[in-house]
């Protein structure tokens, strides 16, 4: 049997951080966590002086890495080359998103993402479908040709991958029938606010239904307002909604993000990258929907300048967010574990290290 362990002066077990510990496993799964003097009898590998060992990064929103999109046609082979890519960086556990695209191509994302998951390719938990029933007020990167109204059949269609993996699908709530997002959700769907115009008022519909989350906080969606509080406002309001928040100090100001996080903390805050394919690959510049996409001064860029994803991973954003967003370390940590884990209903399984868990852990580097 393979037994080993890691001894950190700190590590993070997805509720504290704790400092001078040894993280025992065997046969990949943890067995102990003991004082930083034991001696087992078996390797132990010394962590650096700065890295903070924690459990594995879980990113809920990759629209790509390594070079490609998952709009670059869905396989198993582009999902696998993105999952590769950000491991990289310490994710260990994400959701391929698929911007905007046809039902084909919807159903091909899920089959791809079914098959991954049924070949063990190493971190895929589902998918993440954002899109195309999203307000054309908002669509950001997603082009307005792609966007579609809802019919009855896609309730089926957006709920394909079952019990096979996790289905997070971001669409407008005041782009949908009544009822839509209640039938989602009853079929094990999670279901996020995203590139909308939605008021209060609809939006606590939409929770109503069974909404319980906001993708990618403050970006492409209603603003608080005094009179309106508007999508964002539900967010930071309601106790009952979690938010993907990208801190790479381009989509957000920092004093908003630390804002938002002062008003939901990281109980309720994700860190997501919503990355693109030049994370993981020296590539600088891709296209998107024929749109040529460029590294500009960090920022992923069009040729009007308008943002369209980020050039972001997710140890920089655990960083970030610690050093700029007014989290401690340990907050940031769990914004990047236990956090996203219990959202998607992982947290059985994920976002923490602990006797009885699997040995899936990541290693930041904080100097």
């Amino acid at each position: 049997m393979a037994r080993r362990g890691w001894r950190a002066a700190r590590l993070f077990d997805g509720a504290a951080l704790l400092t001078d510990r040894v993280v025992m496993a065997e046969d990949g799964i943890v067995t102990a966590i003991l004082p930083a003097d034991s001696a087992p009898d078996c390797p132990v590998e010394e962590l650096p002086g700065d890295a903070v060992l924690a459990p594995g990064f879980i990113d809920i929103q990759v629209n790509g890495g390594g070079g490609v999109m998952l709009n670059d046609g869905p396989s198993v082979t582009r999902i696998a080359a993105i999952a590769e890519a950000h491991a990289r960086f310490g994710t260990r556990h994400l959701l391929p998103t698929l911007i905007s695209a046809s039902r084909a191509e919807i159903a091909q994302a899920i089959a791809a993402t079914r098959e991954a998951i049924r070949q063990g390719v190493h971190g895929v938990v589902g998918l993440h479908i954002e899109g195309p029933f999203i307000n054309p007020e908002r669509h950001g990167a997603h082009p307005v040709a792609n966007l579609l109204r809802p019919e009855p059949e896609d309730v089926e269609l957006l709920s394909g991958l079952g019990g096979e993996g996790v289905t997070l699908v971001t669409l407008a709530p005041e782009c949908v029938p009544e009822g839509f997002i209640r039938a989602l959700v009853g079929r094990g769907v999670k279901v996020c606010a995203g590139h909308s115009v939605a008021t209060y008022e609809q939006m606590a519909r939409a929770q109503a239904e069974g909404l319980s989350g906001v993708t990618h906080l403050f970006n492409a969606m209603s603003q608080l307002g005094s009179r309106e509080p508007g999508l964002v406002g539900a967010a930071l309001a309601d106790e009952g909604l979690a938010a993907g928040l990208i801190p790479d100090g381009h989509h957000v100001a920092w004093p908003s993000l630390r804002a938002a996080f002062a008003a939901m903390g990281p109980r309720r805050l994700m860190l997501v990258t919503d990355a693109m394919a030049t994370i993981g690959s020296p590539r600088d510049a891709f296209e998107l929907f024929g749109e040529t996409i460029r590294v500009e001064g960090g920022r992923l860029v069009n040729a009007e300048g308008r943002l369209a994803g980020a050039h972001l991973d997710m140890s920089s954003a655990v960083l970030n967010m610690a050093r700029q967003g007014g989290a401690t370390l340990e907050q940031a940590l769990a914004m990047a574990t236990a956090t996203p884990a219990a959202f998607l209903g992982l947290s059985q399984s994920h976002g923490r290290i602990a006797p009885g868990r699997a040995a899936v852990f990541s290693v930041l580097r904080t100097g």
